[in-house]
């Protein structure tokens, strides 16, 4: 999972089952060209099932299911029901003509997990901005995009920032550059609002928001950010996103993800404690 996925982009779901086939096959034994023998596939889209880059059809499974042992009837028929489930899309699939493929899986893993951890040296994240702050960076990153396509883009930003609010919301926990709030974007109007806005996040119980001073000098994340999610889902494991002009990259293989974990450990001891964070962000809206 070290690039953006080809083709539809999965849901969280549809990741789960795949790892949940992968195991199957494992424990009867088998390889991915005897799998993909019993469907008349190539071991290659055996691999793909499993990895969550292809959509699951129904008889494909079925056949698998009987193929790996799996014969109680209502084990084949849950595991079904949870296909055609993980098949359905997103929410966010009505915003498809503007949502980059590439990105839709990161909204289904921020949807899902438990806790998400990020790092971001440029702006305030997408969950934390105010709606006048996410439609002054979306023109500031697609200076071509119509006025149409912003709308979408800004009702889709604040669509997701519900999760904060939700019942069995996640915890967000968040290190950001000094330089975040210190860059003017939108006009002094816009920043203002927006650092209120972060100190009232603040007291949400599951926001947790520190900032990188100045004088805390280099750290150890400094070429660019990144977030972590983990997931309560046991077939999860924790999973990288970092981001570039054209497209994101996932990781979840255990050193990757363990890399970013550290440097971000790193940050949060280096970083002032998020008990400050408040007091911080009233001084630097005062100097605006």
């Amino acid at each position: 999972m070290a690039e953006a996925r080809p083709g539809g982009a999965p849901t969280v779901l549809r990741v789960v089952l795949g790892k949940r086939l992968q195991d199957l096959r494992e424990k009867a034994g088998l390889s991915y060209e005897q799998a993909g023998l019993a469907l008349d596939v190539t071991h290659a889209t055996i691999r793909r099932m499993e990895k969550a880059e292809v959509g699951l059809k129904l008889p494909y499974v079925e056949k698998l299911l009987q193929t790996y042992g799996v014969t109680s009837p209502t084990e084949v028929s849950g595991f079904l029901a949870l296909t055609r489930e993980a098949n359905r899309p997103g929410w966010w699939h009505r915003f498809r003509d503007v949502l980059p493929e590439w990105f839709s899986a990161f909204v289904s893993l921020e949807g899902e997990a438990s806790i998400i951890r990020a790092y971001e040296p440029h702006y305030v994240p997408g969950l934390l901005q105010t709606e006048e702050y996410t439609r002054a960076v979306l023109w500031a990153g697609l200076p071509h995009a119509s006025v149409d396509e912003i709308d979408r883009l800004v009702a889709l930003r604040l669509e997701r920032q519900a999760l904060l609010t939700r019942e069995k919301a996640p915890l967000l926990w968040v290190v950001m550059d000094e330089t975040v709030l210190r860059r003017p974007i939108g006009g002094v109007d816009v920043m203002r609002a927006q650092i209120a806005h972060l100190a009232d996040l603040t007291e949400l119980p599951n926001v947790r928001l520190q900032v990188m001073p100045f004088t805390a000098g280099p750290h150890s994340a400094m070429y660019g950010p990144f977030h972590i999610f983990r997931f309560e889902i046991q077939e999860l494991p924790d999973i990288a996103y970092t981001e570039s002009l054209i497209g994101g990259a996932y990781f979840d293989e255990r050193d990757d993800v363990s890399a970013f974990l550290e440097a971000l450990d790193r940050m949060c001891a280096q970083a002032a404690p998020a008990q400050s964070t408040k007091a911080i962000l009233g001084g630097i809206r005062k100097e605006i």
